[in-house]
């Protein structure tokens, strides 16, 4: 048995056949097409389409207008950082006066409390290497040596660099210089205002697991601390790896030369052995692989994380993405292709 046609094809095809049978000519109007008889009315689905493409329009120019209000610094791009992080952030406005970033790259964790025993290796979370040598003496060396150049500078702020990279560790290495810096009253401050107490110019970067996390995370960590970036960047590690930050790291971030400095501080056991050491095993694969994400350097972050610790970059300094983000491989034109995108310091010459 077969089913009857709709409503609306069985009208449709009564007024063809008027047509071609000699009856009179009969034209449907538009609203009684609109009116036909269906599961839903053609009339229906277009109400429905306007209501839609209004409630897109409207949205979207919410959006667009709405964009920009959580955003505060000054950097113009198409990026806007999340309104609930910055929804708990109050900085105190002598930040704002910051410029000048001072890194100090990690070696170690120090987890002792003593100032008296600073130089005791059994304070230290040390590698079998770092025993012996002078190396803790060293690692205080920088500490101090990077204080001193901040108190010389007012608008600087003095970042410690490094992750919670050994397992036996329940802090990371910049927690532990911090502290330590703290303990020997190194800290520099600027005075605060009538209703707001001085101003540390020192934080912690608790993430890095490698010599250019320490540099490009200390760089978003500034930003995330001030709320701008540096328009001068000065580090104070090892002058035998040098090279490997003044050449390589800095390149990759596309940092103007003349506006980053080095100070280098070997410890006085330091042979070339050591030197060779570096080179074999920093400066030559950074030169394979510019931002240290294949093959043995990363295996060397992923060993580094025991606590599988990341950062919180992509969401405070989110300009940053794209860079953090830049793994070249051979789509790219190699592992040593430069970031090529747009990055908040460009106009620095």
């Amino acid at each position: 048995m077969m089913l009857p046609l709709p409503v609306s094809l069985s009208s449709v095809r009564r007024d063809h056949l008027r047509r071609h049978t000699g009856g009179s000519r009969h034209y449907r109007s538009t609203r009684d097409i609109l009116l036909t008889r269906a599961r839903v009315t053609n009339l229906g689905f277009l109400l429905l389409a306007v209501f839609a493409a209004v409630s897109f329009l409207v949205n979207l120019a919410w959006y667009l207008s709405s964009s920009d209000e959580y955003r505060p610094y000054t950097h113009e791009g198409p990026y806007s950082p999340p309104r609930a992080i910055w929804d708990t952030v109050s900085r105190q406005p002598a930040l704002a006066e910051l410029d000048h970033l001072i890194m100090v790259p990690g070696h170690a964790i120090w987890k002792g409390s003593d100032i008296e025993a600073r130089f005791d290796e059994d304070q230290w979370v040390l590698e079998p290497y770092q025993r012996g040598g002078g190396r803790i003496q060293a690692f205080f060396k920088h500490i101090v040596t990077a204080a001193d150049l901040a108190h010389q500078d007012e608008h600087s702020l003095l970042v410690f660099s490094g992750g919670q990279t050994r397992p036996f560790s329940t802090t990371t290495e910049a927690e532990s210089y911090m502290r330590l810096a703290q303990i020997s009253d190194l800290l520099p401050t600027t005075p605060g205002t009538a209703l707001s107490t001085n101003v540390v110019r020192a934080t912690t970067e608790n993430h890095a697991l490698d010599s250019y996390q320490n540099l490009v995370f200390s760089v978003a960590r500034f930003h995330e601390y001030t709320g701008r970036y540096p328009a001068r960047i000065t580090v104070v590690g090892y002058a035998m790896k040098g090279r490997r930050f003044s050449e390589l790291h800095r390149a990759a971030l596309r940092w103007p030369t003349a506006r980053f400095a080095y100070v280098g501080i070997d410890a006085e056991g330091d042979t070339e052995v050591a030197k060779q050491g570096e080179l074999q095993n920093g400066y030559l694969p950074y030169t394979q692989d510019m931002y240290g994400c294949h093959g043995t350097l990363l295996a060397k972050r992923r060993a580094r994380n025991p606590f599988l610790r990341f950062h919180s970059y992509y969401s405070s300094s989110p300009e940053l993405g794209p860079l953090l983000n830049w793994c070249p491989g051979r789509a790219e034109g190699g592992q040593t292709t430069v970031f090529a995108g747009p990055l908040p310091w460009d106009d620095l010459k």
